[in-house]
Order: C-alpha cells, then sequence, then structure tokens
C-alpha cells in the first residue's frame, strides 16, 4: 500500500486509542492469572491482536468483543499449538518467549520479515542459562524455545526493554527466587511500567541499582483493568498540529499515567508549543525552536521528533537512542534517508540525529513497512510542499488502528491507494 499525503491545516479533537503497551502486558497477565481476567478498553491494533492469538496458542480462553474476557492458566501453560506467528509484533515475541519457555512442549516462534531482523540473542541467552532448549540460527526468529526454565541469577542486556520485561513477568512463577543483572538499561520507563503491574498484582519484587531480585512460587489473580490512552500515539497529532499551525484537542489522555511517551509534552513546551492539560489536552502552536532532547528512554518518539526539528528554528538533536535502530526497522537511519528526500537537512550519529530547520517538499519516501516511520512521513508531508507519496505502508495499524480516518475528520489531506 502507498500513502498520499497533501500539504493540510488541521482543526478539531482527536481521540487517541489506548495504549499498545498496557494491553500486550494485560494480556500476558491475563494469560497468566487465576481466573478470568476481563481488559476494558484493549487496543485492538494488530500487535495487540497479535498477543491475544498467541495467548490463546499457549493455553488463554479468550472472548474478544468491544471487552476482552480472558481465562487464564494460573501459572501452568498449556501450549495448544506448536507454532505462533508474531506477525509484525516484536513486543508480542519477546515477552511470549520467556512464557514459552515455562513448560516443556518446544514452541516455535515467526513473523513477517521485519521479526526475522529483531535481535533476541540477550533474551535467549538468558533463557538457556536458566535451562530452556533453545534453536536459533542467528538470534533471531524464526526460533524454538523449550523449557521447563528454573529460578536462578542471570545477567541480562537491557539494550531492548522488553528483554526485562519478558523475564520479570514470567520470574516470579519459578520454583524459588530469581536474580536478575541489568546492564546497559535503555527505555526504563517500559520496565517500570511493568513493575507497576507486577505491584498491582501483589508480586514481591525488589529494585536496586538495575538489579531485580523476583521471590519464587508466586501467582497472578484475574483482574478487571481499563487501558489508557496511548501517549506513543498522541505525539503525532500533537507534532502534525504544530508543525502545520493549527490548534487541536485531543481527548482521553492522562498525564498520571505511568507512560514515557508523555515526555512529548516536555519537548513541545520547550521548543515553544502551547499546551494546556486538562480533561482535554489543546496543542496551540507558537514559533518553534529546535531542542536538545534525550531519547533514551522514549525511542518511539524519534521519529516524529524528527519531523519536529526540520520545523523548529536553529538546530535540534536527537541523542542517546541508538536502540531504536532495533525496531521495526533502523528508524535513525529510517528517518534521515527519507527526509532527506524531501529536502531536510538531516544527518545520522551513531545514537541519534541532528536536524537543521529547512523547508520540505513532498517527495516519493519509503516508510518501511513501519507503523512509526510512516505516521511521521505522513506528519512531514501535512506541512510540506506539493504532494508527498509514502510507498511500502503496511503495518500502518499496529499500533494506531483508524489514524488516516482519525487524521482525516482533523482536515489531513491523506488517501491510502494499492502500491
Amino acid at each position: 500500500m502507498k500513502l498520499i499525503v497533501e500539504q493540510s491545516r488541521l482543526k478539531g479533537e482527536i481521540v487517541i486509542p489506548p495504549s499498545k503497551s498496557h494491553t500486550i502486558r494485560a494480556i500476558v497477565i491475563a494469560l497468566l492469572a487465576k481466573g478470568q481476567s476481563i481488559i476494558r478498553n484493549p487496543l485492538q491494533s494488530e500487535d495487540c491482536l497479535a498477543a491475544l492469538t498467541a495467548a490463546e496458542a499457549l493455553g488463554a480462553k479468550v472472548e474478544r468483543k468491544r471487552s476482552w474476557t480472558i481465562k487464564g492458566r494460573n501459572g501452568k501453560i498449556k501450549a495448544k499449538r506448536d507454532e505462533i506467528n508474531v506477525c509484525n509484533s516484536g513486543t508480542t515475541l519477546r515477552l511470549m518467549a520467556s512464557i514459552a519457555a515455562l513448560q516443556d512442549k518446544e514452541i516455535t516462534f515467526d513473523g513477517d520479515e521485519s521479526i526475522k531482523s529483531r535481535p533476541m540473542q540477550p533474551l535467549l541467552q538468558a533463557l538457556q542459562n536458566l535451562g530452556a532448549e533453545v534453536k536459533s540460527e542467528e538470534g533471531c526468529a524464526p526460533l524454538s524455545i523449550k523449557g521447563p526454565i528454573s529460578a536462578g541469577s542471570i545477567m541480562l542486556s537491557g539494550k531492548s526493554s522488553q528483554y526485562v520485561t519478558s523475564m520479570l513477568l514470567a520470574a516470579p512463577l519459578l520454583e524459588s527466587k530469581t536474580t536478575l543483572q541489568v546492564y546497559e538499561l535503555n527505555e526504563k520507563p517500559y520496565v517500570d511500567m511493568t513493575l507497576k503491574w507486577l505491584a498491582e498484582q501483589k508480586i514481591r519484587f525488589k529494585e536496586k541499582s538495575g538489579s531485580f531480585l523476583i521471590e519464587g512460587n508466586q501467582r497472578y489473580n484475574a483482574f478487571t483493568k481499563r487501558i489508557p490512552a496511548d501517549w506513543s500515539s498522541a505525539a503525532f497529532p500533537l507534532v502534525a498540529a504544530a508543525i502545520t499551525n493549527s490548534k487541536v484537542s485531543l481527548l482521553g489522555l492522562d498525564y498520571g499515567d505511568i507512560q514515557g511517551d508523555k515526555r512529548i509534552i516536555d519537548f513541545l513546551r520547550e521548543t515553544g508549543s502551547d499546551i494546556q492539560l486538562g480533561k482535554e489536552t489543546v496543542i496551540k502552536p507558537e514559533e518553534l525552536r529546535g531542542i536538545k532532547a534525550d531519547l533514551n528512554n522514549t525511542p518511539d518518539l524519534l521519529p516524529i521528533m524528527a519531523v519536529l526539528g526540520c520545523f523548529s528554528q536553529g538546530s535540534t538533536t536527537l541523542s542517546n537512542v541508538g536502540h531504536a535502530r532495533i525496531k521495526e526497522s533502523d528508524r535513525i537511519a529510517a528517518m534521515a534517508k527519507e527526509l532527506k528526500k524531501m529536502g531536510a537537512l538531516i544527518e545520522e550519529t551513531p545514537n541519534g540525529l541532528v536536524i537543521e530547520r529547512c523547508h520540505l517538499n513532498g517527495a516519493v519516501v519509503d516508510g518501511q513497512n513501519d507503523h512509526r516511520v510512516i505516521m511521521a512521513l505522513a506528519c512531514a508531508g501535512m506541512a510540506a510542499s506539493g504532494t508527498t507519496t509514502i510507498m511500502n505502508a503496511n503495518n500502518l495499524d499496529a499500533s494506531f488502528p483508524g489514524f488516516i480516518q482519525k487524521m482525516q475528520a482533523l482536515g489531513a489531506n491523506l488517501t491510502m491507494e494499492e502500491q
């Protein structure tokens, strides 16, 4: 598919979709819990549906309606299938890998071409160190895991926070204490989100200086929870409004939620945007200025922050975010390459981007089938002169289903066509 974008002016209200990160954690915990859990307002996206299908494959009973009802396994995973296709969901692959290792049936995980390039070796090595049998030619999918794992003490890279979350979710079900020593932890707010879910479940753990001690022989209990709106998704209409000089209201956001990507509010305020928080989040753009932003905790903001930098006076530096290279695409390289096609003054660094203010012109660009790259380029096209055509615009619904329709309702000139 290709997405055609024309210069746009936005106005009105937009309801932000539920959080992908919260939804997938809810699915995993419901799978592991004793009893029947109800997930209200889940994100009905491709990634979350992949996680839900994986939960079914590992033994959960799922009822899919407006709310999702999941009858869990009380910590005793019983795989119904020996193959799980996670489609484009790296979060599903990584979180479910440790869950599959709780039982003794060999499970094979696979997915699309992007998944086959997503690094898994640090997590696979940790699972092997706890007793799992792992098969993977290059530390990526397709891969097979056979448990059961046992409690122990392991070192684990935090290059992706999902490795850490995966182990934190599985460890309470092991027979005794597990010590997890994490080095080079990135994306810490996502680990904090996992710890908040564990605390709500009354799971006993201790955290100190990158080390986690998780008590064994615990259990998860059924819950009913409403999923909050997604700050990662909110970043796109917020920045689109800022760079098109539009006033837009965003509905459903909770600034008190633990999501790290609410930092977009602070970044936009630093650039000069007037943002009012309340029942509605209202952005009223002013003259934008470049900033220096450390994105280590918020790597998903890199694509849209790169676009914001193009329209901000002076220089914008995005730093400490090398782990953005191991997402659905190498997002640092992707944003530099594609925005240059539109006339951007942008350069890669090993761990980020440096952008100078410039005038963007419509061009043919490649979305690399990466939902955040596609949405960021779409926002760039709304403020650029002429027509922007985004090729390889599949997987757009991975995190923000209805993005095109919701942005069209604000006045965005977007059209999806066959490629």
